[in-house]
């Protein structure tokens, strides 16, 4: 029996050896990011720009796959069921915890299912009206939406966007009640409010800013906790009256949960040291993305705070399945 015990003693200190050796060698092949959007959006900029300086850091290429649908809970679902090894990753955004909190059919379970390494980016939404309606200032806007109840529509991306949850958002913050019409994406929500068949929508900056500039809609806010180097002079949704509102399109990575602490920990000094580089700066502001950075447990604590948040408003705008 001794022996044995000994034997299985051994057994569990070459288990623990191998997986330290693992864990300080990695990576030792290339590194897959999961990305639940189409090329060309803030998620995959994201992704391969960070993606190439990071793959220069750690000594290994990262390549970055699409696998775009169902609010990025495809990309998601395959990073949950990947080998917990540090070689396929999450490029988690502000969709993860809106499809959790509304409830969705999902066949894995987003807080328990993985492990956050780093909030990358984020990309402020900019809160901005038709011409016809009149409005300079949130204030404005929230006075007018008084007045007329159900009178003004905002639009969206699609249901249980982030687009689309920022608006009821503000309905719940300002105490307005406003009509939500839903679009297959953004563009065609910009058309239409372009058009003036809506009125108010919550847009990525990059997005409706050139509008803005040519008088075509007015900004009344963005909604960082700080302003957008984008738009310097736009004030926050918070210097407007709402503290709190805080919606920004962010993107980070996150793992399958169970992979190693010195991997994740690996993943997290690549990335932070890959948002201090210039050249990951330059080519991410034009686009009106902003580098974020910081700890796994400062990303833990976003995405609590994203969890929390977006299961009231799921229930207020009753979004709960």
């Amino acid at each position: 029996m001794s022996v044995l015990r000994e034997l299985g003693t051994i057994s569990v200190c070459l288990a623990i050896g191998l997986v330290a050796a693992k864990a300080e060698d990695y990576p030792t092949r290339p590194i897959r990011i999961m990305v639940g959007f189409s090329a060309g959006t803030g998620a995959d900029i994201t992704a391969r720009v960070v993606g190439q300086r990071m793959g220069q850091i750690l000594g290994q290429q990262i390549v970055v796959e699409n696998k775009a649908g169902a609010g990025s809970s495809l990309a998601a679902e395959a990073v949950a069921r990947a080998p917990k090894d540090g070689y396929t990753l999450l490029m988690a955004s502000i969709a993860n915890p809106i499809n959790a909190a509304v409830g969705s059919s999902l066949s894995f379970d987003f807080p328990k299912d993985f492990a956050p390494i780093v909030r990358l980016t984020t990309t402020p939404n900019v809160l901005v009206a038709h011409p016809s309606i009149g409005v300079r200032s949130v204030k404005e806007l929230i006075d007018l939406a008084k007045a007329k109840p159900d009178q003004l529509s905002f639009g969206s991306s699609g249901v249980a966007t982030g687009t689309h949850l920022s608006g009821e958002l503000f309905k719940v913050m300002a105490g307005v009640k406003m009509v939500h019409v839903p679009y297959g994406g953004s563009p065609q929500a910009v058309t239409d409010l372009l058009a003036g068949r809506t009125q108010v929508l919550f847009s990525p900056a990059s997005t409706v800013l050139q509008h803005v500039r040519e008088g075509k809609l007015v900004a009344l806010a963005s909604t960082e906790a700080k302003r957008t180097a984008i738009a310097p002079d736009l004030p926050t949704m918070v210097e407007a009256g709402l503290p709190g509102f805080e919606t920004g399109l962010w993107f980070g990575l996150m793992a399958p949960a169970g992979t190693s602490k010195e991997i994740v920990e690996k993943v997290n000094g690549a990335a932070n040291e890959a948002l201090k580089a210039d050249e990951v700066a330059k080519a991410l502001a034009p686009q009106g993305i902003d580098v974020v950075g910081g700890s796994t447990d400062d990303f833990a604590r976003h995405l609590h705070s994203e969890m929390t948040r977006w299961a009231t408003v799921a229930e207020a705008a009753g979004l709960k399945k």
